[in-house]
């Protein structure tokens, strides 16, 4: 014998009467995690101005717009970011004594191969490098980080070559 009311019901045991919380049906489509994938993911292009930026905040911003944890849509193992022309590097600022006390490692693979910069050093030769390098650590070390950074173009000067992809201006 059953008795029933809204959120309980009573199951009479051994002369001991049992209440039982009801089961409720879950709308599960409501629940859906939607992934996304190549198709699916939205691509947007923005244009950010180098000029008198900190490097490391700067490219903190970019690494989270390349990877695309900025969108509701962020899936972790796709490509789901948009792409990022970054103009005037050579105006990149660094804090404190970074500029002459930072060195930036590299090794040739060879015996003895191990070559040091520092910024100054760097920003002389290929002051995109420099941009480059910061964005690159900050995104995942595996084929999607390597896939995340070809949406990065770095330009020194304020021109860049991506007019098509018509670009919107990014406030840092």
């Amino acid at each position: 014998m059953l008795n029933q009311n809204n959120s309980y019901f009573c199951v009479p045991i051994n002369g001991k009467s049992i209440f039982y919380k009801k089961r409720t049906q879950v709308d599960t489509l409501s629940y859906k995690t939607k992934s996304a994938n190549k198709a699916t993911v939205q691509k947007e292009w923005f244009v950010v101005d180098a000029t008198d930026q900190v490097v490391g905040r700067m490219c903190a911003q970019i690494a989270k717009i390349i990877r695309g944890k900025h969108k509701p849509s962020f899936t972790p193992n796709v490509n789901c970011g948009d792409g990022v022309i970054v103009i005037n590097a050579e105006k990149v600022k660094f804090t404190g004594k970074k500029m002459t006390d930072k060195v930036y490692i590299h090794h040739t693979m060879y015996p003895g191969g191990q070559r040091k910069q520092t910024p100054e050093d760097l920003m002389a030769k290929d002051p995109t490098k420099i941009i480059m390098n910061a964005v690159a650590g900050m995104l995942p070390k595996n084929s999607l980080g390597r896939d995340c950074l070809k949406n990065l173009f770095v330009y020194v000067g304020p021109n860049h070559n991506q007019e098509a992809q018509q670009p919107k201006e990014l406030k840092l």
